[in-house]
């Protein structure tokens, strides 16, 4: 049987940080394939064919968001209810969200497969590169199904307290990515549509496998024919807790959508800066992603055994941990943002690889407000204020709104690279507060008794 971890008792830092290392290893993995995928493309099939998959990025994350959201928030009843070792409640919201994501998986698809041309057209892609960003958006599209599932999957997973086994499955996925992606472009030649491929078989494999794996190994999840019965009141409460984690990344994304449009207008060179600029940037934050992921797990957990002094306990640790991580960063990407860039683009480029450094140099410089985000924003959801954590995305939309309609314009490209990190400062001003409240309200909870059992 496959290992779960309750985090209710012992030293958090050690707890915190050894349960964020298979996550982070995990979100490296990601953006590691998604830095070889951007190498890839513009290396073999040139500057136009990156700026057609950087075109679509932030369309992407709005809608994949919106499903990996969902899928954190479905996640969060299980965690607490493990954390209160109540398994039968535990096995139905396994259960239920199940169903819920084949249905609200198969309706994105469509949805959005119908409209990936329109999508393009108001982000002002450019002409050069219109065909091939909608080959790729529309590929990505049809395989949300397999996305949702894959990452449902690992959130369950994740909630029982075993963070290692999604990250094999993530390894699997990754090296099969990067040798499709080759076989797809250098041997089949389908272009860009042929990363996009790749992505989608690879999601297909690795969470067929994930499901097959978690009914063998994972003898908690094991349910009886009245645990598979779908139920109304356990589907409104994970549809409350995910659906506004599911929004406030597509909320967050809109006010992304808005800063690459503005981008967008200004030529195919800033494009391409930012596409590598942003495939490095992501990798660099996956510790933050990773520190607050470990946070809603641990804040989940906590909040179900009746432990709320843990959780703050945890926001301290994990803060202790951003910040070393952040001092690395700094030593890392001031000196070698421009070196790091030529893995995308030829050291000819020199106006590119200018752009992408000095968006690096702003971004790395605010890693810091970056971390406090995902923290604090991860944990309230991990407690179930998942409608707060949405508000706080509403404050990064704006931000973002107000620096492309307004700051674009005047100052140019300049002007994108602050975009994010003036987002980041708007979230913060929303969660320092919004944390505040939460944390009182949830010390009122008493500890409730640890009855033994399944």
């Amino acid at each position: 049987m496959a290992t779960m971890r309750e985090m209710t008792e012992g030293r958090t830092l050690p707890q915190i940080f050894s349960f964020t290392l298979p996550l982070l290893l995990g979100n490296l993995l990601q953006q590691t394939y998604s830095m070889v995928d951007a190498a890839i493309v513009g290396r073999f099939l040139g500057i136009n064919a990156l700026a057609a998959v950087g075109a679509s990025t932030s369309v992407v994350f709005l809608i994949l968001g919106f499903c990996n959201g969902c899928c954190g928030g479905f996640g969060i009843p299980v965690a607490q209810k493990f954390g209160a070792r109540d398994y039968a409640t535990m096995r139905r919201c396994v259960a239920v969200s199940l169903r819920l994501a084949a249905v609200m998986s198969v309706v994105l698809a469509v949805v959005t497969s119908l409209a990936c041309g329109d999508i393009l057209r108001l982000m002002r892609t450019p002409e050069a590169i219109f065909e091939g960003a909608y080959y790729y958006l529309l590929i990505t599209f049809i395989g949300i199904p397999c996305t949702f599932f894959y990452n449902l999957l690992s959130c369950i997973i994740r909630a029982l307290g075993d963070s290692k086994t999604p990250f094999w499955f993530l390894l699997l996925s990754t090296v099969l990515n990067i040798v499709l992606d080759l076989f797809c472009i250098l041997v089949l030649h389908w272009g860009v549509a042929g990363a996009a491929i790749a992505t989608l078989v690879s999601q297909a494999v690795s969470a067929v496998l994930c499901y097959r794996y978690m009914l063998r190994h994972f003898e908690v999840l094991r349910t009886t024919p009245e645990e598979r019965r779908f139920s109304w009141p356990l589907a409104r409460t994970l549809l409350y807790i995910g659906m506004p984690m599911g929004l406030q990344f597509s909320i967050t994304a809109i006010g992304s959508i808005m800063l690459q449009s503005a981008n967008n207008a200004l030529g195919t060179a800033c494009v391409a800066a930012f596409t590598a600029a942003m495939r490095i940037k992501m990798f660099f934050i996956c510790p933050f992603e990773s520190l607050g992921m470990a946070m809603a797990t641990f804040a989940g957990q906590n909040y179900g055994a009746g432990r709320p002094e843990r959780v703050w306990q945890g926001i301290k640790s994990s803060g202790l941990l951003m910040a070393v991580y952040w001092l690395f960063t700094l030593a890392v990407l001031v000196p070698g943002a421009q070196w790091l860039a030529r893995l995308f683009v030829d050291a000819g480029e020199t106006e590119i690889l200018y752009d992408a450094a000095l968006f690096l140099h702003v971004s790395v410089t605010f890693f810091p407000v970056l971390g406090v985000l995902c923290i604090l924003r991860y944990t309230i959801q991990g407690v179930g204020f998942t409608n707060l954590a949405m508000l706080s995305g509403v404050s990064e939309m704006v931000a973002r709104v107000l620096v492309s309609v307004v700051a674009v314009p005047a100052f140019g490209y300049l002007a994108v690279c602050f975009g994010d990190s003036t987002a980041w400062v708007f979230a913060d001003i929303f969660l320092i507060p919004a944390f505040v409240f939460v944390y009182r309200r949830i010390s009122r909870v008493r500890t409730v008794p640890r009855v033994a059992g399944r």
